[in-house]
């Protein structure tokens, strides 16, 4: 049996040791870390990967790149205050940034548009490589995506992260293993919260740069969507709007294109059924999951929304009737994990990419459920702009 895993990085979110000098450290010692790692992509989200790998702490950032030279100066001065005393190398081109052989793996946070492109160079490297989602912003591009990591020797994990969130992970739990609420017959999934934040170059608010809202955002739901149907998705309708967001919004002579609410229906090749709800305009973030199956019905949700009121920000149900017990909880991680990014979950997926690397396998995302996940969010553009059912074999006939 595999220790787990504990970086002593971790107890020092919790107490104080400035007092100690290096020699009685030993809870309190800075982990030595296996792996370096270089970000590709120094925005809000590289600074999240920089933060979580340090924290974890069997790997240190070594390098960042990124072609905006403002993004680069700003990551360095965050990197220079919250780790004082560690250097943090640039670099000029991509191409010294994925093949330094220093490093052991590259973290790629560029935006959707640019994956492809960067992939084909990363993967000439040979390194490990986790990639941020969706891991492209077209069916075309996926698909060769899909394709270049079946072949890959080394790790190469797909940023769908939420499937690690408290909530998530206890459902995941609960249904495939624990089957408490026996044949899962249907999922719905909400998320409530406020727009898309700016960007470099607002390139989130083009559905040509981002694959459009139900991809860009939404993967992350159609991902925890297979998961828990055990399927592929058979048919996809959705009906959606740019009802409030960025109507009026324009940036280089170019105008707003994406959604900013929109129903999403998926009938799975099981014959199960899931429903996805997207409002992008609520004043607060919200994300609810309600399960139901022959035996019962879960029911989890993760709250923040701006007041002064305390009470618990997740909360998880599994009500069995007399098929077995009920459970009430709040699923929840250590603070220093749950506020380091993503509600603990991408501490998570770095805790599992290194597990991966050691050769301790763990269930991460693939490159193949990135493309599925993909293909549900680029239904339902399709679906949403013409008003029909789409038929996911004869729109993947397409690739």
């Amino acid at each position: 049996m595999q220790e787990k895993h504990t970086s002593n990085n971790y107890y020092t979110g919790f107490f104080k040791s400035d007092h100690l000098m290096d020699k009685d450290k030993y809870l309190f010692a800075e982990s030595r870390p296996d792996y370096k790692f270089n970000i590709i992509g120094a925005g809000m989200i590289g600074q999240e990967h920089i933060r979580v790998t340090m924290l974890e702490g069997r790997a240190v950032i070594h390098g960042i790149y990124d072609i905006n030279a403002g993004s680069v100066e700003n990551t360095k001065n965050m990197f220079q205050e919250e780790f004082p005393g560690r250097e943090l190398l640039t670099y000029s081109t991509l191409q010294e940034a994925c093949r330094d052989p220093e490093v052991d793996g590259l973290i790629i946070c560029t935006p959707n548009f640019t994956h492809l492109e960067v992939l084909e160079e990363a993967v000439k490297s040979g390194k490990h490589i986790m990639v941020e989602k969706p891991m492209a912003t077209t069916l075309e591009d996926a698909a060769r995506i899909k394709k270049m990591a079946e072949s890959y020797n080394g790790v190469f994990q797909i940023g769908l992260q939420y499937r690690y969130k408290a909530i998530y992970s206890e459902a995941l739990h609960e249904i495939l293993e624990r089957k408490t609420i026996g044949d899962v017959k249907t999922i719905s999934i909400m998320e409530h919260r406020v727009p898309f934040l700016d960007k470099v170059d607002q390139w989130n608010k083009f559905s040509e740069y981002s694959g459009g809202t139900l991809v860009e955002k939404c993967c992350h739901y159609f991902d925890l969507m297979n998961l828990f149907a055990e399927s592929k998705p058979a048919k996809v309708y959705a009906v959606g709007d740019m009802d409030v967001n960025f109507r009026d919004f324009e940036y280089e002579g170019r105008r707003s294109d994406i959604v900013d609410d929109a129903f999403v229906t998926v009938v799975y090749e099981n014959g199960k059924k899931a429903s996805f709800n997207l409002c992008m305009f609520a004043p607060m973030f919200y994300e609810e999951i309600t399960i139901c199956g022959g035996q019962g019905r879960l029911k989890a949700y993760e709250n923040e929304d701006f007041l002064p009121v305390e009470r618990p920000s997740t909360h998880l149900e599994v009500l069995s009737g007399e098929s077995g017990t009920a459970k009430i909880g709040t699923p929840c991680y250590p603070a220093v994990i749950q506020e380091s990014g993503h509600n603990g979950a991408t501490y998570y997926e770095h805790k599992y990419f290194i597990d991966n690397i050691q050769g301790r396998q763990q269930s991460t995302a693939t490159a193949d459920e990135g493309f599925w996940s993909i293909v549900i969010g680029e239904a339902a553009e399709r679906s949403i702009k013409t008003g029909e059912v789409v038929d996911v074999k004869e729109m993947l006939k397409e690739v």
